[in-house]
């Protein structure tokens, strides 16, 4: 039986869009269209070899389907209006949301805000990966100045429906190993270099100073330049592979999810699957996704952080809390169910 095409758009082959890649392929052809599009000095040229790539093959595709709102959202949605082709745009987090100060989000972009704009008006559906992408307010950065976020809080006259449709994990993959010893009081984080500060790597390093008997890890980089103190018990592992970070999660106690913002946590949720007790900010969908476990910083101050250090090794949770953990996971995001989910909001 001949698959009908499709036509996925994306910006970057991450872990959760080969994901989406696998289990699409299941019943689609996929036309995969894609381009470097962290080189600026390229967009422009990438905006046009886009639109030649999409218009040799929209009439022959079922749909598009585009992931995270940006330029290259742009031409997708319109010539999907244009020749009656359905459009759905995934939605993640950085594509609906606003932070200026912390130079975050591609809402605070003025131009880039506008292509957004035009690609989620000419969308057939929106897929969020949570609801607080919808729009939402927290308090963890400043209390007296909240941050509010989301596509309607930055669009108000959308009219384009929405269906919220969370990331999917491979449970038989990110799942505890008994025959790793997990490290006493040691904690990981996952982050980039550009989000240190929206993700806490300050709040970690100066942890690693307060607590000089903890060991702390840092994966997705390397120490930043300006960082100028070695620290024992401080060790950045750069970008490391899938089997990598799989070891890193197993043998860790404590995973730290410190966002200032966070459109779903999809590290969070791999580490919990592979036993970590998750530390994390209570901010968008965090706390929906940790539910009763774990422990959950209400506002960004590392004095209020340190207790919880303090609490946390002090009272350790033995292997049935970490089980518990793991299956909490398991049965609220199996990756079965983002398929369904999808599938049923596809054409066939």
């Amino acid at each position: 039986m001949v698959k009908p095409k499709a036509i996925l758009v994306i910006p970057a082959f991450h872990s959760f869009i080969l994901q989406d890649i696998k289990l699409l392929s299941e019943r689609y052809d996929l036309i995969i269209n894609q381009y470097n599009w962290e080189k600026k000095e390229l967009a422009p040229v990438y905006f046009i070899r886009q639109l030649f790539h999409l218009v040799s093959h929209i009439l022959t595709c079922r749909f598009v389907l585009v992931h995270f709102g940006g330029y290259w959202a742009f031409w997708p949605a319109l010539l999907g209006k244009v020749f009656g082709k359905p459009v759905f745009i995934n939605l993640h987090g950085t594509d609906c949301a606003s932070i200026p100060e912390l130079n975050y989000g591609s809402l605070r972009i003025p131009l880039l805000r506008w292509f957004c704009k035009m690609s989620y008006n000419w969308a057939n559906l929106l897929l969020p990966v949570s609801q607080s992408l919808v729009k939402s307010s927290n308090e963890f950065y400043s209390q007296n100045f909240p941050l509010e976020n989301g596509f309607l809080h930055h669009f108000p006259f959308l009219q384009t429906a929405h269906q919220v449709i969370p990331n999917g994990f491979d449970i038989d993959y990110w799942k505890i190993n008994p025959r790793i010893a997990r490290e006493k009081n040691s904690f990981l984080a996952v982050l980039s270099e550009e989000q240190f500060i929206l993700k806490g790597g300050d709040l970690i390093v100066e942890l690693a100073r307060r607590f000089p008997d903890c060991n702390f890890r840092i994966a997705g980089m390397y120490q930043p330049e300006r960082l100028n103190e070695n620290l024992g018990n401080l060790e950045f592992l750069g970008k490391l592979s899938k089997e990598r970070i799989l070891t890193e999660y197993q043998k860790s106690s404590f995973y730290f999810q410190l966002s200032i913002f966070e459109g779903f946590g999809c590290s969070l949720c791999e580490a919990m699957l592979c036993g970590c007790i998750p530390i994390a900010a209570a901010v968008n969908e965090i706390p929906n996704i940790m539910g009763n476990h774990g422990i959950l910083l209400q506002k960004r101050d590392i004095n209020q952080l340190e207790k919880i250090v303090r609490k946390v090794i002090s009272s350790p949770l033995g292997q049935k809390e970490r089980v518990a953990i793991s299956q909490h996971i398991s049965n609220k995001y199996p990756l079965g169910e983002r398929k369904e989910m999808l599938f049923s909001v596809l054409p066939k």
